[in-house]
C-alpha cells in the first residue's frame, strides 16, 4: 500500500518514535526523569550561589534549558540545566551590575552560540586537544572548591560536623546502593537533623526565597544602550563558549556510552535557543551537565528525549508543591556536595606521579598554561584559549624538527639532488633555504619533494627563495615529486610572494 493511501491517523502514528508504544521504555525515562530532578535541586541552588543569585534564578533555567534542550538539543537524553561553569564566568558581573545586566548576558549568549553553530564551530572541537581539556576538567574543580571556602569560614561550629557528615555520607552510600543520588540523601538527612534537632545553621532560606510559581517571561531589566552592550558582550562571548565547549564534550561522551551519533551542530544551536528562553524567563543560563547525564543515560539506562523533558518539569513541581522543606536545607549540606562535585570533577590520574613521567613535557606544560590562565582570570575560555595557543606552539616546534634535507650528487658532477623530508609550514620551511650549498652546487639543481608536503605560503616563499640565489649564480632548479595539493598551492602562489624569479 502507497504512503498517499494510508488515512491521516495512520500516517501520524508512523511518524511517531517506536518507543512510545513500549510501557517499558515508559517506564524508564520516567523514572530517569524524576531522580534527575531531585538531583539537580541541590545543584541548581548551589550554582546560583556560585553566580550570587537568588536560588529561583537557578532553578528557572534549570526548568527551562531541560525542557527546551528536550525539543531542540540534538543529543537524546543529555541533560541541561544550570551549571557551576556558566555560573562561575557570570558571577563577576552579577556581582558589578546586577540581576539585569546577567539576564541580558545569557540572552546575548544563546545569540552568540546559534551563530557559532550555524559557522559550524562544533567542527572545530577537534582542534582541542586533550591536554587542554584535561586542564579545563581540573581547573574547573578547583574554582568550585574555592567558591565553597566563603561558606566554611566564620560559621556556627556545627557546620562542621555536618559538612563531614555530608561527605561520609555521599563516599559510603554509593557502596550500599546507586538507587537513589546520594547528594539527594545526604541533603534529606542533614536537613532533617538540623530540623529535629533545632541545630541554628546557615540554610537556604537565607539566601533567598524558592519560587512558588512557574516563571514568566520578560525583558531583562537593564537599559537599552550601547553602553550595556559593551559591559555584557564579553560576558556573554565567555559563557557562550564554555557552554557550546561543556555540552559537545558531554554530547561526545553520550555518544560513546550509547554506541549512536548525535548532530553537533544541532546541538550548538539547540543550546542557544534554550539559552535565549531562559533568559527570557528569569534564569541564569546553563549548558549540558556531566554528571546529570550520566546519572540519566548510564544509572538509570535513559535513552530518549522524554527523560529530559521530564526531568525539567518535576524539578519546578517539586520546587512549587515542597518549596518550605526545600528553604530548610542548611547550607552545610549543600557545600558537602558541591566539595564532591569539585573531587569527583577533578582528573587525579592526570597529576598522578606515573602519568606525568610518561607524559611528554610539552603536554604537560599546555594542561599546566590552562588550569593557571583558568584559575587567574576565573574565565573558562580563557583557559582554553591559552591553553589551545600553547598547544598549537607545542606542536609546531615539534613538526619543525620533521623536516629534513639530503642530497647527493651525480657522479659525472653535473647535477645534485636534494631530498626534503617531513611536513613543510612555517616552523619548518623557515631554515630550509640555509640547507642549500649554492655556491659549490654544479649548474643543474633538483629538488625532490616525494616525501614532502607543502602547507603554507611560508614553504612556497621559501622555495622560490632557494631558486632565486641559484638562479643569481646562473644555475637552474627543478622541483618534482610534488603531490597533487602540494602542486596546486605551489602552482598558485610561485613567483608571487617574492616578486618573481
Amino acid at each position: 500500500m502507497s504512503t498517499s493511501a494510508l488515512s491521516p491517523a495512520a500516517r501520524l502514528r508512523g511518524l511517531k518514535p517506536g518507543w512510545l508504544n513500549d510501557p517499558k521504555v515508559w517506564r524508564t525515562e520516567v523514572l530517569a526523569g524524576l531522580v534527575v530532578a531531585l538531583a539537580l535541586i541541590p545543584e541548581a541552588i548551589s550554582f546560583s550561589i556560585i553566580a550570587g543569585v537568588d536560588p529561583a534564578t537557578g532553578l528557572y533555567a534549570s526548568f527551562t534549558m531541560a525542557v527546551v534542550i528536550s525539543i531542540v538539543g540534538g543529543r537524546r537524553a543529555m541533560i541541561s540545566a544550570a551549571t557551576g561553569a556558566v555560573a562561575l564566568v557570570i558571577a563577576p558581573l552579577n556581582r558589578e551590575h546586577g540581576l539585569g545586566h546577567l539576564i541580558a548576558a545569557v540572552i546575548l549568549a544563546g545569540v552568540l552560540q546559534i551563530v557559532l553553530g550555524a559557522l559550524g564551530v562544533a567542527g572545530l572541537m577537534r582542534f582541542v586537544p586533550r591536554s587542554v581539556m584535561v586542564g579545563f576538567v581540573n581547573a574547573l574543580a578547583v574554582l568550585i572548591f574555592m567558591t565553597q571556602v566563603p561558606e566554611m569560614h566564620d560559621v556556627p561550629w556545627a557546620v562542621y560536623p555536618l559538612l563531614v557528615g555530608g561527605l561520609v555520607l555521599m563516599v559510603l552510600l554509593p557502596r550500599v546502593t546507586k538507587v537513589v543520588p546520594a547528594p539527594l540523601v545526604s541533603i534529606v538527612v542533614l536537613t532533617v537533623i538540623t530540623v529535629a534537632a533545632g541545630i541554628a545553621v546557615p540554610t537556604v532560606g537565607d539566601k533567598g526565597d524558592l519560587p512558588s510559581s512557574l516563571p514568566v517571561p520578560g525583558l531583562p531589566d537593564v537599559p537599552f544602550t550601547v553602553d550595556t552592550l559593551i559591559t555584557v558582550a564579553p560576558y556573554a562571548f565567555a559563557m557562550a563558549l564554555v557552554g557550546l565547549m561543556e555540552s559537545l564534550m558531554t554530547a561526545k561522551l553520550v555518544d560513546d556510552l550509547t554506541d549512536t551519533h548525535s548532530s553537533k551542530t544541532r546541538e550548538s544551536l539547540g543550546q542557544g535557543v534554550a539559552n535565549i528562553v531562559t533568559g527570557f524567563f528569569g534564569g541564569m543560563g546553563g549548558c549540558a551537565m556531566i554528571g546529570q547525564t550520566m546519572i540519566n543515560v548510564r544509572v538509570s539506562g535513559a535513552r530518549t528525549r522524554l527523560s529530559t523533558f521530564l526531568a525539567g518539569a518535576f524539578l519546578m513541581v517539586l520546587c512549587i508543591a515542597f518549596g518550605p522543606i526545600v528553604s530548610d536545607i542548611p547550607m552545610a549540606a549543600l557545600v558537602a556536595v558541591m566539595v564532591m562535585v569539585s573531587f569527583a570533577t577533578f582528573d587525579w590520574h592526570s597529576i598522578a606521579p606515573r602519568t606525568l613521567r610518561r607524559m611528554p613535557a610539552g603536554e604537560i606544560a599546555v594542561m599546566v598554561v590552562t588550569v593557571v590562565c583558568v584559575i587567574a582570570t576565573h574565565n573558562l575560555a580563557v583557559g582554553v584559549v591559552a591553553g589551545t595557543l600553547t598547544a598549537t606552539v607545542v606542536f609546531a616546534r615539534r613538526v619543525a624538527h620533521l623536516a629534513n634535507v639530503t642530497s647527493v650528487t651525480a657522479p659525472d658532477g653535473a647535477e645534485v639532488v636534494y631530498t626534503v623530508t617531513g611536513e613543510l609550514f612555517f616552523a619548518s620551511s623557515n631554515d630550509l633555504a640555509a640547507r642549500f650549498d649554492y655556491a659549490t652546487d654544479p649548474d643543474r639543481v633538483v629538488i625532490d619533494l616525494t616525501a614532502a608536503h607543502i602547507w603554507d605560503a611560508s614553504s612556497v616563499a621559501a622555495l622560490d627563495a632557494i631558486e632565486t640565489r641559484y638562479a643569481r649564480r646562473g644555475k637552474t632548479v627543478e622541483i618534482i615529486g610534488l603531490n597533487t595539493p602540494s602542486a596546486r598551492l605551489h602552482e598558485r602562489l610561485t613567483g608571487e610572494l617574492t616578486g618573481g624569479h
